[in-house]
């Protein structure tokens, strides 16, 4: 039986891509002076989140809520890219896992401040760090279909209060090894917000063919990484492994299916750390070198980090280059995204 589901866009461009950097810089050796005395009785060294996940910094934003004033920024900016006005937007989707309440969405504050029309429909899709890539195969399918022309993909994270709650629970007396090494991954994520404009390719010769891609569920995993408000708890080992063994799988059932991914330009992937990377890399046999990374200054910003990662990145790609979107999202799910630049 077959596992990943497929989908191929006939005339749908990618017109623009952009991201804010959210403006506290907090260097990882902060939370090692924070965690000195839980560090020394554990006996563990400083150092790990650079040793181990390669995050040497994060950003954070100056106040709660910013996440969405963040993602109504890099939507605007967006729209200025592509050359599309407000009132041409039939479809805005947020993509972010962060949010405030639990109603209204998130997608109504930012259509609002980005000053979208009445026009313009709007909701929320999360699927932990592949929201993004799911909101825009959404988007493209509706363009496709002819119902709308312009499409604007946002998201943005706020991690400060997952950040603070871990920081406190792994102080608190009594910690065990297991225990703080189960929470440590919550320290590497990070703040951040970006946005896309999609529309039909046809008018827009100047823009970048989204040609279609993959998804595949492993959903039997969906214990091995849970987070909240009050941190993340991930069985590390579990999720690595079982993470692989989804993207390798999806990997191979689309070369079948006629992706032929294994000689692309770049590879656009989602930002965990340096083991996730080079598992990834190794597995597929990629070229290392074609991988871009912004999780060692950004580190982890969940659905925002894979389009944080390709708006850093696309002024140095060459038209025609071939680009993948690569992610991996808590539960778990993967998907796989072709670009023609």
């Amino acid at each position: 039986m077959n596992g990943n589901s497929t989908f191929r866009h006939s005339n749908v461009a990618l017109l623009s891509i952009t991201e804010v950097t959210a403006p506290v810089e907090v260097r990882s050796e902060v939370f090692d002076e924070m965690l000195a005395d839980t560090l020394a009785e554990l006996r563990l060294p400083k150092g790990l989140l650079q040793r181990v996940a390669g995050v040497h910094a994060r950003r954070n934003w100056e106040k709660p809520g910013d996440f969405a004033t963040g993602s109504a920024e890099a939507g605007r900016a967006a729209l200025e890219q592509a050359g599309i006005s407000t009132d041409q937007v039939g479809l805005m989707i947020n993509a972010s896992v962060s949010r405030e309440n639990l109603e209204p969405s998130v997608s109504t504050r930012v259509h609002h401040e980005i000053g979208l029309g009445p026009q313009a429909m709007n909701f929320d899709i999360t699927n932990a760090c592949l929201g993004f890539v799911n909101a825009m195969t959404v988007a493209a399918t509706m363009i496709d279909s002819g119902q709308l022309d312009y499409a604007v993909v946002v998201a943005a994270e706020d991690a400060q209060r997952v950040q603070q709650a871990t920081v406190e629970r792994l102080a608190r007396p009594g910690i065990s090894r297991h225990e703080y090494l189960n929470e440590f991954a919550s320290l590497t994520l990070g703040c951040g917000a970006a946005a896309a404009v999609l529309g039909p390719a046809d008018r827009h010769p100047e823009g970048h063919r989204i040609l279609g891609g993959v998804t595949r569920g492993a959903t039997w995993n969906h214990q091995l990484c849970v987070g909240g408000f009050d941190g993340m708890f991930t069985d590390t080992k579990g999720l690595l492994d079982n993470g692989m063994e989804l993207v390798t799988s999806a990997w191979h059932e689309a070369l079948a299916d006629g992706w032929d991914w294994q000689h692309m330009d770049r590879y656009i992937m989602h930002q965990i750390s340096d083991v996730h990377m080079k598992s990834v890399a190794t597995a597929a046999e990629l070229d290392p070198t074609r991988i871009p990374k912004t999780y060692p200054e950004l580190g982890n910003v969940g659905p925002a980090s894979l389009p944080i990662t390709l708006a850093l990145e696309a002024e140095k790609l060459q038209r025609g280059e071939r680009v993948l979107c690569v992610g991996v999202g808590s539960g778990l799910n993967t998907a796989m995204t072709e670009i023609i630049w």
